[in-house]
């Protein structure tokens, strides 16, 4: 069993721990079921390269991205290495809220979404006892020692840029013990929390699309002249010479 009193430098330790854990099973959860709903060619999961988010995409080419070792291009997000309009999908758990610059990050992820390209952000919600926790501890170790980013004002950034949120939710409803057994007692308030408190879950996803404004389909441009020439017109009918059956 992992040792809870060791303090995690990384979220990918800190996901290996019985408390990491409780959030890392409906992180998995909600991202496997998302992403295997979003059709494309090119899928990048940016951070916890540990983890396959993607494991259920259908796209052919899935890789991870950031400044770790491990990754499958490395990367520092704020600066991204592909074209404009280069990718269909683009995940970020938790990559905001241990960036000096989340803003940055954002744009960039715009500048590389191919129009109606897809976003799906996982953050902790700093309104809930996971943020409570955040305010009135020390603020050592992962994950406490974030920045974390309050679901309206992250909705704002999304809106300047064009983005529209087309989904998301929340979970990890059960105070943030340490200890396994404390959060199987705390599970009964995981359905309580969808029912009565929704918005206070200490996890949250959003799911952006990005949009264009004054995109339009494009249809093709026929020359009519062509079309009558490789299209036979309708046999008509002459009134004068037609014969009913009942004529015959």
């Amino acid at each position: 069993m992992p040792n809870s009193k060791v303090i995690a430098k990384s979220l990918s330790e800190w996901f290996a721990t019985e408390q990491g854990g409780y959030v890392l099973t409906r992180e998995q959860a909600y991202f496997d079921h998302t992403v295997g709903d979003i059709f494309g060619f090119n899928a990048l999961q940016m951070g916890v390269h540990s983890q396959d988010f993607l494991r259920n995409s259908r796209m052919p080419l899935r890789f991870t991205g950031g400044n770790l070792h491990g990754n499958d291009v490395r990367l520092i997000c704020p600066e991204l290495p592909f074209e404009s309009a280069s990718l269909d999908l683009v995940l970020m758990p938790h990559v905001l809220e241990f960036s000096d610059n989340p803003h940055q990050i954002i744009r960039e992820v715009e500048r590389v979404l191919m129009p109606e390209g897809n976003l799906i952000i996982s953050g902790f919600n700093p309104f809930s006892l996971w943020g409570l926790n955040r305010a009135l501890g020390r603020k050592q170790g992962c994950p406490w020692d974030a920045h974390f980013i309050g679901l309206t004002r992250l909705k704002d950034w999304l809106a300047l840029l064009g983005f529209e949120v087309v989904g998301g939710r929340f979970a990890a409803y059960a105070p943030p013990f340490r200890q396994q057994k404390w959060l199987d007692r705390a599970a009964f308030m995981e359905n309580a929390g969808d029912r009565w408190w929704a918005v206070s879950g200490g996890i949250y996803f959003l799911h952006a699309i990005k949009r264009v404004p004054g995109m339009r389909l494009i249809k093709p441009k026929w020359n009519e002249g062509l079309v009558r020439k490789l299209i036979p017109a309708s046999p008509k009918l002459n009134k004068g010479t037609h014969k009913s059956e009942a004529d015959e």
